[in-house]
């Protein structure tokens, strides 16, 4: 009888960091994302705004929709590329093509219902820096036919 005991304990051990390396699932629907552009040294001058969006629950290779929200900013017109995820969380990069092109890199922690996360962006041949951060959560299901406004 002890050694199925230390089988079973062994076994869920060895189970465990499997299971901690599954990505979290970002599930499908409407949310709620607060947004604050942070400019350095312009502490007073950033504002937050919130923004309704569709986000879907794919994953491998995919965003889920995430994308650059700030206002009048090329990279949210860019294409995504090197997207990870690992567990519950999510990076990818963003460039836009042509020389001295604004550029970014994404960092964001998933949950099933909620995620955070902050855009280190370049702003292309300037010496122009800014971080967007984001905060959003699930408030319901999409409407069918119709894509939450930006």
């Amino acid at each position: 009888m002890p050694s199925i005991r230390v089988g079973f304990c062994a076994a869920a051990l060895l189970a465990g960091p499997a299971l901690a390396a599954e990505p979290a699932v970002l599930e499908s629907g409407s949310y709620e994302v607060e947004v604050k552009l942070e400019l350095p040294h312009l502490e007073d001058m950033t504002g937050k705004k919130m923004v309704r969006l569709c986000l879907t629950s794919e994953a491998n290779g995919n965003n889920h929709g995430i994308t650059v929200l700030s206002d009048n900013n090329p990279l949210s017109r860019c294409p995504v590329s090197n997207v990870r995820q690992d567990g519950g969380e999510l990076t990818f990069d963003i460039a836009c093509e042509g020389k001295n092109s604004a550029h970014a890199s994404a960092r964001y922690q998933l949950a099933p219902a909620s995620f955070r996360g902050r855009i280190a962006m370049q702003m292309g041949g300037k010496n122009m820096t800014m971080t967007e951060v984001q905060a959003g959560r699930r408030t319901g299901n999409c409407n069918a036919g119709k894509t939450p406004a930006l």
